[in-house]
């Protein structure tokens, strides 16, 4: 009896190892913490269409690129005005990557570098934020 409760214990623990060897390989894989990429865009025309034609810039060239876990581009949120509001800016770009590798091939990326051809004679201010960050999935 006690060598068939051994045996089950050794076997569960190869199954322990087994299944948690891909998990933990995925992870090295990923080289370091995700990368969030913030970009805060101040428009010298700042109309509501050239807002707009920024957003659908962004969503033509910026999304779906390797290594992306998140990507939303949007406007200024005009009812959010707090005085800890940072309101300098018109279009909103936020992108993160599961790690440096995939920014780094994303900055390369000749989408990446259309979209600011196409864009960027219309744009006053550029501000970019990349936060190494880790995290945890939202309940």
């Amino acid at each position: 009896m006690n060598r068939l409760v051994a045996a089950l214990i050794l076997l569960a623990l190869g199954v322990a190892v087994f299944v948690s060897a891909p998990a933990a390989e995925e992870k090295k894989a990923g080289s370091g913490p995700m990368i969030v990429h913030d970009v805060y865009f101040s428009l010298k025309d700042n109309s509501a269409d050239a807002k707009k034609k920024l957003v659908k810039a962004c969503k033509k060239y910026l999304t779906k690129h390797d290594g992306t876990v998140f990507f939303a581009a949007g406007t200024l949120a005009d009812d959010l005005n707090r005085p800890v509001n940072d309101r300098d800016f018109d279009v909103g770009l936020h992108i993160v990557f599961k790690d440096k590798a995939s920014h780094d091939k994303y900055a390369d990326a000749e989408r990446h570098k259309q979209f600011i051809e196409e864009n960027k004679e219309n744009w006053k201010k550029v501000r970019v934020f990349d936060t190494a960050a880790d995290g945890e999935k939202a309940k």
